[in-house]
C-alpha cells in the first residue's frame, strides 16, 4: 500500500498541511478540498483536535489522508487507527521509520542535511520531506542533496508558496510539495471553504501545465498576498485568479 500512496502523492503533485483547532468543520473542509481537484490531506497533530479531524477527514471516500508533526510510535499507531493511510515526521527517527514500514504505511520524515538524508537512504525511505525548505537554502540546497543521494525524492515543506511551486516540481526529483497556501488560517477560522475550493482548483490548474512542461511563471496569482480579505474580497480575487489561470491556458 505505501508504493500505492506514494504514487497517488506524485500525481497530485501537493500535499495540504492541514492546522484545524475545531474538528467539526473537517468535514466542510474534506468536501473543499475535493471540489477543488485537491484530493489530499496531512492533518498535523498541533492541536488537541486533530485526531478527530484526521478521523472525520478520513471519512470521505474520495480523499488521501496522512498525519503531519508525527513524533514517536504511538502517535503513528493513533494516527493510524484513525485512518491516516501515511505518516510524515519532522524529522529521522529511526524506530518510527521502522515501525511504519512494519506496518506498510508510507512515511516521509524530515531531513535537511546530507547526514539525515543519508540516515533516512540506508533506512530504505523513499521520499524525505525537505524540511524547512526556505530556511534551509531552498532549491540550490535540494540540488546539492541530489548529487550524492541520485535516487532519493524530495518533498520540499517550509516557506512553499504557489508562486515557487511549479519551480519544485519542474525538478524531477521532487516528488511534490508540501504547503498550506490553499487552506489558509483566516480561511478555515472564517469557515469560507468556498475560497479554498477555489485556491485548491488554482493551485491544481498550475500543477497540471508545469507537469506538462508549459511555463507558468508569468500566470501564477499572487495567493500569497490575499490574506487580508473582507467579506467578499478573497473570493473575488482568488475567482479572478482562477478565470485568468483557464483563459492564459486556452488551446495548450
Amino acid at each position: 500500500m505505501s508504493l500505492e500512496v506514494l504514487n497517488r502523492i506524485e500525481t497530485l503533485g501537493v500535499v495540504p498541511a492541514i492546522v484545524l483547532g475545531d474538528s467539526s468543520l473537517a468535514a466542510d473542509l474534506a468536501a473543499a478540498l475535493y471540489e477543488g481537484g485537491l484530493p489530499c490531506a496531512e492533518v498535523t497533530l498541533r492541536t488537541p483536535s486533530a485526531l478527530e479531524t484526521l478521523q472525520e477527514m478520513a471519512r470521505h471516500p474520495g480523499l488521501l489522508i496522512g498525519a503531519g508533526t508525527v513524533m514517536n510510535i504511538a502517535q503513528a499507531q493513533q494516527a493510524i487507527a484513525a485512518g491516516a493511510k501515511f505518516i510524515v515526521s519532522p524529522g529521522v527517527d529511526e524506530s518510527l521509520i521502522r515501525f511504519c514500514m512494519e506496518q506498510n504505511i508510507l512515511i516521509i520524515p524530515g531531513a535537511c542535511t546530507p547526514t539525515e538524508v543519508m540516515l533516512a537512504t540506508n533506512l530504505g525511505v523513499p521520499c524525505i520531506k525537505f524540511f524547512p525548505c526556505d530556511a534551509f537554502g531552498g532549491m540550490p540546497v535540494l540540488k546539492a542533496l541530489n548529487g550524492p543521494f541520485p535516487n532519493m525524492r524530495f518533498m520540499p515543506t517550509g516557506g512553499i508558496s504557489l508562486e515557487t511551486t511549479p519551480e519544485f516540481l519542474a525538478y524531477k526529483p521532487v516528488l511534490a510539495v508540501g504547503g498550506t497556501w490553499m487552506v489558509k488560517r483566516e480561511w478555515l477560522e472564517a469557515e469560507r471553504f468556498d475560497i479554498i475550493a477555489e485556491a485548491c482548483a488554482a493551485t491544481m490548474a498550475i500543477i497540471k501545465q508545469t507537469k506538462r512542461g508549459v511555463d507558468t511563471s508569468n500566470r501564477v496569482p499572487k495567493l500569497g498576498k490575499m490574506s487580508g480579505f473582507g467579506k467578499d474580497s478573497g473570493l473575488s480575487a482568488i475567482s479572478k485568479a482562477t478565470v485568468s489561470i483557464h483563459e492564459a491556458f486556452m488551446g495548450e
